[in-house]
């Protein structure tokens, strides 16, 4: 969907209406409604001659910064006069000289119905940003504009008018939304403004607790007699009636009267409805009876149900007003426009009427006056169809499936509810969750026509163990949406008591958790065998761990648990006094495991001598450990037995001990992880675990000499240059404070390099040199580096920081030039730069190509500069036009707004990348520091879709070696990038039967055409398969902006589209490449001579280039 500023929007859709009504009879309806004029006059103070310059306006624009409000704004616009003198003095035409001059402007013509926006929108040339101006700007609802005007003769209600409409924007500068206030002047609309309840309403329902209020008829007539003719939707008569007596009709009336609805039909007599059923009446013969026998039978009560609230009644005291918000409409109050002068909400457009305009009494609260009966029949057709789809739409977002589980058809056993037939025991039921409880307990009650008794309704869960009963569902007077019941929700249909005779538990608290239990299997005479089974068993999640043993009948022993997610670390052993703990407070939910070992079988025990750990879950339980010390040792490597709870401390001093070394090294050693390449990694701190340390039960560590980092210093690797090779890394140990200057001076120090012409980078995850270490003051720990991390010691001096290159963070400082393919023609330039123009700023354009030169479409003198705009990453293209349309070489050209223009991206000296949507922020489009880009111009707005693409057509001249000029065709390829789906639309394009047409794509680059064909490429001589034909793929790679040439068969039908500007730039090629030949046969002689004659003149090599290959970083 196309989005507008709200202004712009409203000049496309008066364009719009004078375009429709062309050749009608209100041809002029927009400019008898909102055309004005404006006078500008400039009297000369010499001879008073009155120069003057009329002009037109559809709307009023008025500025917002320094006034305060909308009165001051037009007093600066309207009566203040510019005086010229002394430095400033206006040459005047009568006296032939300068003189002093006064220059002022007035309305001339007012229009019936004043447009007036508000320029809340600047642009900071300081910041070089855009703003919004969110100061207080008062506006008045009825304004006289005689002050303002030229004439002025006339009575001041000619002059005055009614603010009728508000348009707000609520955001910023670069996003937001709108939503409009207007005044219901002719009452057509249900304005109900909620404010607090009338003393006689409180009276009214009072009476109605009390039962003196029982006669619905009674009712219903004193609600219509206070409507205009009488007349109401029968859905408002609802919402009155429940708003009058304080109860809706289905709690009071239906279930004696049945529905609102039918109890209308059944009284004719009294009430008229229509044939839709929409809408009710009384009829014109009852209403005065009933007015009189109402009063006459309870005058009091008839008082205070025709006492109507603010706003109904009271219709010219209270002008009604409604905020349109999307589909979201609801009523305000005058005084809330106020609220709209100030603030990131506030007023952005004013809508104001003359007084004068009214419509004649019958027109109000009548939407039908003066609609022709044609019109009348195609609204209600149409509300009839609405009303249809707003019942659907009901259905769809209001029913939900709910599942019934009636209760005696369940059984309670091992802890949990069980069916006892699958068909029987759910029912499914769709209902509207707007409806109450009480509505859902009479729907189970017909539907369960065999229920005796009480109903219980409570919300269950199926879960592993089997159905579980949580809360009971209480309040029939709340609807299921304040329930919060959810859509597929249970529900358990039961006495609340009892099911089957047996007591239900219920609630979170005693909820069933499936254990996997494990233990060892029993043989006969109660003999334990080796063997472990695993059973599953329930048990309440507020029951004691202990009771697992009386439900094995085991008499004591003990308890482990593991789960999923820590089987690598083993079992864990539950002291006894925490068996009086629950199962929810150990943690243990469904599927968790339980190993339950029989204390009277101890050598059958699974368990260590340590009695912490199971080694058949655990086979590898040691750590390896290597001797990378200078002392030398019997032995090479040593496993030292280990838990995911030992200390590295521990490890280092066995493997000391048993790798028979040097006490010393205690003090001065480390263990380092090797991986599988044999590289030793960052040292792991000696009071760490290996769960902490991440280390593997199996792992190799090396024992190496040096104390391992504290927890504030890093251990780094470092290396000189990008060319990494295995094993020439150095490392160093620093502080995590120390900054990015002094720790390179340690590293160069280290190194022995000399010199100041060096800087840090961190190695990215590619192993290749990744940005640089800028910031030389700040310290690692600032710019997160940590332990193990790789810094690459680069010669050359430090780039420049980003604080230089761009003036704000996060800004883009893009290059913008001006690009107009060959043969296109437009008013881009103005009326002085198309009769004599100089050349453009930043370059002059290009000689005119010669006929038939497609590839001029991208040559580079086709692009001129315009020069560098700053702009923030998250701006979007659209702000990013609208911003190099105020760069002042851009002044040469007539563009009438952004949208007019298409921006590509530049690639040598060539338009590259289309870039598409206006919205999208340049940040999505990936640009980077050195994009730039160029504008093309266009004749209409156009509005590209991610499967359009964009060509250039140019059809061959018959008879000559040329081409027309280009004209753009948009391709949507949304069936496919087949060359039957171009050709068809290129065919449709010229107007041209398909097989009378053959396209090519030209190869600027090459001087070459290719013709396109239906093709296809096969994958291998054993799958015969073919691959669709796809134009984006080899050998055509087409994209966005690619010349096509079309060729009439019908003229001529030979293959060849090359014209003679590719044959003279085939040539040239071909003597360059000439050129390129001798020069390298003449270097290759010189360096023959100077070799000895016994040696043989080697193949001489080509001079070495750098390869850089640049890979974005994916963090």
């Amino acid at each position: 969907m196309r989005q507008h500023d709200v202004q712009e929007l409203n000049r496309i859709l008066f364009s719009a209406l004078e375009t429709s009504l062309v050749g009608t009879s209100g041809h002029d309806l927009i400019n008898r409604l909102y055309h004005g004029t404006i006078v500008n006059q400039i009297v000369c103070k010499e001879c008073k001659n009155v120069s003057e310059k009329q002009e037109d306006f559809l709307d009023l624009t008025v500025a917002v910064k320094n006034v305060s409000g909308l009165e001051e704004a037009l007093w600066n616009m309207y009566v203040e006069e510019e005086v010229f003198d002394c430095d400033n003095l206006y040459h005047c035409g009568t006296c032939d000289r300068l003189v002093k001059a006064a220059k002022s402007a007035k309305l001339r013509k007012l229009p019936p119905f004043l447009t007036v926006s508000l320029l809340r929108f600047n642009f900071d040339f300081v910041k070089c940003e855009r703003y919004k101006e969110t100061s207080c700007y008062t506006f008045p609802l009825r304004i006289n504009l005689k002050p303002f005007c030229e004439q002025s003769e006339l009575d001041d209600m000619d002059y005055t008018y009614d603010l009728f409409s508000v348009i707000v924007h609520k955001g910023g500068c670069y996003g937001g939304h709108y939503h409009v206030y207007i005044k219901d002047v002719d009452r057509l609309g249900n304005w109900q403004f909620q404010e607090k309840k009338s003393k006689s309403d409180v009276n009214l329902k009072d009476r109605q607790n009390e039962g003196e209020i029982d006669d619905p008829l009674m009712i219903l007539k004193a609600i219509l007699l206070q409507e205009e003719s009488n007349l109401i939707p029968v859905d408002q008569l609802g919402q009155k009636l429940l708003k009058k007596i304080g109860i809706s009709w289905n709690k009071k009336y239906r279930k004696q009267h049945g529905p609102l609805r039918k109890f209308l039909e059944l009284h004719s007599q009294l009430f008229l409805l229509s044939s839709d059923g929409s809408t009710v009446s009384l009829l014109k013969n009852c209403s005065l009876q009933a007015e009189l026998s109402f009063q006459r039978n309870d005058p009091e009560v008839f008082k205070t149900l025709t006492s109507e609230s603010p706003g109904l009644n009271d219709r010219t005291s209270c002008p009604h007003w409604f905020d349109i918000n999307d589909s979201k409409v609801q009523p305000i109050q005058e005084k809330d426009i106020e609220q709209q002068f100030q603030g990131k909400e506030s007023a952005y457009m004013l809508f104001y009427r003359k007084s004068q305009l009214q419509r004649p009494p019958e027109a109000r609260a009548n939407p039908r006056y003066r609609v022709p009966c044609h019109l009348l029949n195609e609204m209600d057709a149409a509300n009839i169809e609405l009303q249809r789809k707003r019942a659907e739409y009901d259905s769809t977002n209001n029913d939900f499936e709910l599942h019934l589980h009636v209760g005696p058809h369940y059984h309670f056993f091992n802890g949990a509810l069980h069916p006892v037939s699958q068909t029987e025991s759910v029912w499914d039921l769709t209902f509207d969750k707007r409806k109450t409880l009480g509505d859902l307990r009479q729907s189970v009650f017909q539907l369960l026509d065999f229920w005796e008794g009480d109903m219980v309704l409570s919300i269950a869960k199926c879960l592993p163990a089997g159905l579980h009963v949580y809360q009971t569902l209480d309040g029939d007077d709340l609807t299921l949406c304040e329930m919060e019941i959810a859509d597929e929700e249970d529900i358990f249909v039961w006495n609340g008591v009892e099911v089957g005779g047996i007591q239900i538990p219920t609630g979170s608290d005693c909820e069933p958790l499936l254990l996997n239990v494990l233990h060892l299997a029993t043989r006969g005479e109660g003999e334990k065998c080796q063997q472990l089974t695993e059973s599953p068993q329930v048990f309440p999640s507020n029951a004691e761990v202990g009771s697992v043993f009386t439900a094995l009948a085991i008499p004591v022993g003990a308890i482990f648990l593991s789960s999923t997610e820590c089987t690598n670390e083993g079992w864990t052993a539950i002291p006894q006094e925490d068996w009086r703990k629950t199962f929810r407070e150990q943690g243990l939910t469904n599927g968790s495991l339980v190993l339950i070992q029989d204390s009277s079988n101890s050598n059958n025990s699974l368990l260590t001598k340590e009695g912490e750990w199971i080694t058949t879950v655990n086979e590898t339980n040691w750590i390896q450990v290597k001797n990378l010390c200078q002392s030398e040792s019997e032995e090479e490597h040593v496993k030292i037995p280990a838990t995911a709870n030992t200390v590295v401390f521990d490890i280092r001093i066995k493997a000391i001990k048993e790798l028979k070394l040097m006490k010393e090294l205690a003090e001065n050693s480390c263990l380092r992880p090797i991986d599988r390449d044999g590289k030793l990694l960052c040292p792991v701190p000696d009071n760490c675990t290996l769960k902490e340390a991440e280390l593997r039960m199996g792992s190799s560590l090396g024992l190496c000499p040096g104390k391992a980092p504290t927890s504030s210093q890093l251990f780094l690797f470092f290396a000189v240059g990008s060319d990494i090779q295995p094993g020439t890394e150095m490392e160093i140990i620093v502080e995590e404070t120390i900054t990015v200057r002094d720790c390179l001076k340690i590293m160069l120090e280290k190194s022995g390099l000399p010199g100041d012409t060096w800087h840090l980078r961190k190695m990215d995850w590619c192993y290749e040199a990744g940005e640089p270490l800028c910031e030389e003051d700040a310290t690692l720990k600032e710019l997160m580096i940590c332990s193990g991390d790789t810094l690459l010691l680069i010669e050359g001096q430090l780039p420049p920081p980003p604080s230089e290159m761009l003036r704000f963070q996060g800004f883009l400082k893009v290059p913008i030039w001006w690009y107009q393919p060959r043969g296109c023609t437009g008013p881009w330039r103005s009326h002085q730069d198309q009769t004599n123009g100089p050349p453009p700023p930043g370059g002059a354009w290009g000689a005119t190509a010669t006929q038939g030169a497609p590839g001029d479409t991208y040559a580079e003198a086709s692009l001129c500069y315009l020069g560098d705009i700053e702009i923030s990453e998250d701006a979007t293209l659209a702000e990013l036009k609208s911003q190099a349309m105020t760069l002042p070489s851009f002044s040469e050209f007539v563009i009438p707004s952004p949208t007019f223009l298409r921006a590509w991206t530049v690639e040598s000296r060539r338009p590259s990348r289309l870039l598409r949507i206006n919205q999208q922020q340049l940040r999505e489009y990936k640009l980077g520091r050195r994009t730039e880009i160029c504008l093309e111009p266009l004749q209409k707005e156009e509005n590209l879709g991610p499967q359009d693409v964009l060509l250039r057509t140019q059809r061959r001249l018959p008879g000559e070696r040329a081409y027309g000029p280009p004209v753009d065709l948009v391709w949507d390829t949304a069936r496919g990038w087949t060359a039957g789906a171009l050709q068809r639309q290129v065919a449709d394009c010229c107007s041209l039967p398909v097989e009378k047409i053959e396209i090519a794509k030209y190869f600027p680059e090459k001087f070459e055409w290719l013709p396109v064909s239906s093709w296809s490429q096969q994958t291998s001589k054993r799958k015969k398969k073919k691959k669709q034909e796809n134009l984006q793929g080899a050998p055509y790679y087409l994209k966005d902006g690619d010349t096509i040439g079309i060729k009439n068969l019908l003229f001529e039908d030979d293959g060849d589209f090359s014209t003679v500007r590719d044959d003279a730039g085939k040539e040239k090629q071909k003597q360059l490449a000439l050129g390129r030949k001798k020069s390298q046969e003449a270097l290759c002689g010189q360096s023959s001579s100077a070799v000895s004659g016994a040696e043989s003149p080697g193949r001489p090599q080509r001079p070495e280039a750098s390869l850089s290959i640049h890979v974005g970083s994916f963090r």
